[in-house]
């Protein structure tokens, strides 16, 4: 009996655990980035509020260079890049606090940047250029 209790606490704790991540870990907004023809860079301008993040997904190709940059008022603003393959671009990783990057692209594919405030909410301006 006191097993069987133990074991159910452990489950509850669990699922709230996992409910609890879900819900820090929202998307705010996801958007699609079309460069104009003829233009290799995009300005980016957006908002996004405590415990959730935006998602910016552009199409790149291994070998292209990707260079981003975030400004945000308050210096609030920070961003994570994703690869196809879903692991974060060295510089970039989540904590690291990225606000600038350049890099050599190392697989063809979507790339998601994610932007995500420090503290509190933050108003930015995202630059990306691909070449």
């Amino acid at each position: 009996m006191q097993a069987r209790r133990g074991l159910r606490t452990a489950m509850i704790v669990s699922a709230m655990l996992v409910l609890v991540s879900t819900v820090i870990a929202q998307t705010g907004k996801t958007k699609r980035v079309r460069f104009p023809r003829g233009r290799t860079t995009e300005v980016l301008r957006g908002a996004v509020v405590r415990g959730t993040n935006d998602r910016y997904i552009l199409g790149a190709r291994r070998g292209q260079t990707m260079i981003v940059h975030i400004s945000s008022r308050e210096k609030n603003a920070v961003f994570t890049i994703l690869g196809p393959d879903a692991i974060a671009l060295q510089g970039t990783e989540k904590g690291l606090d990225a606000t600038d990057w350049t890099g050599e692209l190392p697989l063809s594919g979507d790339y998601s940047n994610w932007v995500s405030p420090t503290r509190g909410n933050a108003t930015y301006m995202l630059e990306v250029t691909i070449r």
